[in-house]
């Protein structure tokens, strides 16, 4: 990466330690600035409460962001998100299986969740062996549409078996997507999977440039494009099964914060790789934010996204430039 490139990046990154600190005194509780030094009620609540949330949420928005990024490049395909390949699905069944059958322990919804969502990764790319048709990118995007259709219909089953008084609002809260339970207990379990696989994916951010050509050339380049592609893909999955065990279902992030690093930065995966996890980290910090500050009960960060999300990637996509 050129100097230029470094310090741009810096700048990217810088903004967003700074959304994340001026969000530590957003919401509907007001703290002062004093709080940070002061031991008091305040204090309690800004680092017990909202730093583990706000953190959550940058690392959320950064695992989405990246690993939308990535999967847009493996596929060929800038339409790709993160739940291409029934991560987000396998998630959700994950979650409602714990919710109605081990009492919606938060860790073990957030195990299982994980643990369904790596599953439901597992069953794409070994059924995309078995299909006979296109190559063999088209052959994981069919087998994991097919996969996230039967994980949709596994939840579907679970509503229809939850208690309606108590099980049901809470998975149906769930798959909505949220933070409002997001505790230090929370951020400390999905950080290792999280920064784990960023780090992955920044490391070999400059050779997923070479997944964007046909594997023909990229081989003549001297690289494996088939193993590059599945370690990309495997680093981005496991991150991304980790923060969904915890948010829930949250969309638009992994296909809007791409496109938006592309207009700042142009394709080259160099940069475009960390700067969408930069925009990711912000805009879902900045998304939080109006979640739990502009009614009196909690708007579900998962509808915020999406009513806010969905109209401006609509308007990124009619930009020319």
């Amino acid at each position: 990466m050129s100097k230029s490139g470094e310090r741009n990046l810096g700048t990217y990154y810088l903004l967003l330690v700074l959304m994340v600190l001026l969000s530590l005194f957003i919401g509907r509780y007001s703290i002062s600035y004093t709080a940070i030094l002061d031991d008091t009620q305040d204090a309690a609540i800004l680092w017990n409460l909202r730093l583990p949330r706000v953190l959550t949420a940058a690392f959320l928005g950064m695992v989405l962001a990246v690993s939308g990024a990535t999967f847009q490049s493996a596929f060929r395909n800038p339409l790709v998100g993160p739940d291409i390949l029934g991560i987000s699905q396998g998630a959700s069944f994950g979650a409602a299986v714990a919710i109605l059958y081990f009492s919606g322990n938060p860790l073990l919804v957030e195990i299982s969740a994980t643990v369904f969502a790596l599953i439901a990764f597992t069953v794409s790319y070994r059924a995309s062996k078995t299909v006979r048709y296109g190559d063999d990118v088209l052959r994981l995007i069919l087998s994991g549409l097919v996969v996230s259709a039967f994980f949709s219909g596994g939840v579907g089953v679970m509503k229809s078996l939850a208690d309606p008084l108590n099980e049901l609002p809470e998975l149906t809260f769930w798959l909505l997507g949220g933070l409002s339970g997001a505790l230090w207990g929370d951020f400390l379990y999905m950080l290792p999977f999280a920064a784990g696989g960023l780090i992955v994916l920044y490391a070999i951010r400059w050779r997923i440039n070479l997944l964007s050509l046909d594997d023909e050339v990229a081989t003549s380049l001297g690289v494996d494009p088939k193993q590059l592609r599945r370690v990309a893909i495997l680093a981005a999955v496991v991150a991304t099964a980790a923060v969904t065990s915890v948010s829930g279902t949250i969309g638009w992030i992994g296909l809007l914060a791409p496109h938006i690093a592309r207009k700042l930065v142009g394709v080259d995966t160099r940069y475009m790789v960390p700067v969408s996890g930069a925009v990711g980290g912000g805009l879902m910090v900045f998304f939080d934010d109006i979640a739990r500050s502009i009614s009196p009960s909690e708007i579900p960060l998962g509808v915020v996204v999406s009513f806010i999300g969905a109209p401006f990637f609509l308007y990124l996509l009619s930009r020319r430039t």
